[in-house]
């Protein structure tokens, strides 16, 4: 077993296994890939990134979902800056679109008081938040 000190088991991860820790690398790259075009301001590109990642032709495995959320976190936890729903949820949208689920980037807002909010969904199902997240925000974009 690989042991990297990253404090990887866990009820989802009992073992620490060289998957799921090739599954935190790729979420710390791709959150490092979000910065970037976060720094640029350039919001429109990180949605056509989203928007424009293919979905992998391999049959997904219904364990995975739980492994890449997980991986996810943990990156978001061991990322030199603080991270938010959208660096989070672009990150896990492209993650399971590599394992071939057919994930959704989704945008939403809440009126008074104003907050916005992005997670991922997975055949209309939040993989990346709370279940309930979808009846406090309305839907501005989904990708």
């Amino acid at each position: 077993m690989l042991k990297l000190g990253l404090g990887l088991r866990s009820a989802t991860n009992p073992t620490g296994d060289a998957a799921v820790i090739a599954l935190v690398l790729k979420a710390a790259f791709n959150l490092i890939r979000v910065e970037f075009y976060l720094s640029r301001g350039n919001f429109a590109d990180l949605l056509r990134m989203v928007r424009d990642y293919p979905r992998s032709n391999r049959p997904p495995n219904a364990h995975t979902i739980e492994r890449i959320c997980y991986a996810v976190d943990t990156a978001c936890i061991w990322y030199w800056k603080r991270t938010l729903c959208l660096q989070r949820s672009v990150v896990a949208v492209r993650l399971l679109r590599s394992c071939g689920f057919p994930a959704q980037l989704v945008i939403g807002a809440q009126g008074v008081p104003f907050c916005s909010h992005a997670w991922a969904e997975v055949n209309g199902v939040v993989v990346n938040d709370r279940k309930s997240t979808t009846e406090m925000y309305t839907v501005l974009e989904r990708c």
